[in-house]
């Protein structure tokens, strides 16, 4: 029997601590904004819309978190799943793999268990996320001007975990009852990536079938 989406997205199953607002701030009153908007029942085409007078950076900021939180939450629930003897390479199917690269411990492409490669992605998101030079948080601060370059390496980055996980692990998420709601956080961020410009098509390629059955 399916278990309800209480019990599949519980905070024992978070693969990363989430990560907060800090109320008061113009970015958690964004949030309420934005959360408010994808319980109303709206399209949500139009629940990625930029607010009328809100800066896109801060809008853009707000959901690159809120995207972190909920796939790292997806991730968590499959997690137990992917092991090195299940998913030896981080890959999507038999056409696209993924090597991991950061510049700093792996300077060049390296192939790695979808695990592992999970795990520094993870961490590198975190860090950028908390890094104040990037996602500035004191009031009057502005944003770099690579701040939208970083944020698209994120959501590209944050799409190869939909990738493996409708591709090889589709089968546990349904098992749990919770494909409808996978579905939706799909949704939500294909629709805000494509408003915004923020991944090139080419990279959406491996979930085009899956995009075409979910989102139109």
């Amino acid at each position: 029997m399916a278990l309800c989406l209480g019990q599949v997205f519980s905070k024992d199953k978070t693969f990363r601590p989430r990560k907060r607002f800090e109320p008061g701030t113009q970015r958690f009153e964004l949030y309420k904004k934005a959360q408010a908007s994808l319980k109303s029942g709206l399209d949500l085409r139009k629940v990625v819309q930029l607010p009328e007078g809100e800066n896109i950076n801060d809008w853009i900021a707000v959901h690159v978190v809120d995207f972190f939180n909920r796939i790292n939450l997806i991730y968590g629930t499959v997690s137990e799943f992917c092991t090195e003897r299940t998913c030896p390479i981080m890959s999507g199917g038999l056409r696209y793999e993924y090597r991991w690269q950061d510049g700093d411990g792996y300077r060049k492409p390296t192939k790695l268990p979808a695990l592992k490669y999970m795990n520094l992605l993870m961490d590198w998101i975190e860090n950028n996320i908390n890094n104040e030079d990037i996602f500035p948080t004191r009031v009057g601060v502005p944003f770099p001007k690579n701040f939208q370059q970083v944020c698209k390496k994120i959501l590209s980055r944050l799409f190869r975990v939909f990738v493996h996980v409708y591709i090889h692990h589709f089968d546990s998420i349904c098992s749990m009852g919770a494909e409808a709601h996978i579905n939706t956080c799909y949704k939500h961020y294909y629709y805000f990536i494509t408003e915004f410009s923020l991944i090139e098509h080419t990279e959406l390629e491996p979930l085009r079938e899956m995009t075409e059955k979910i989102c139109y």
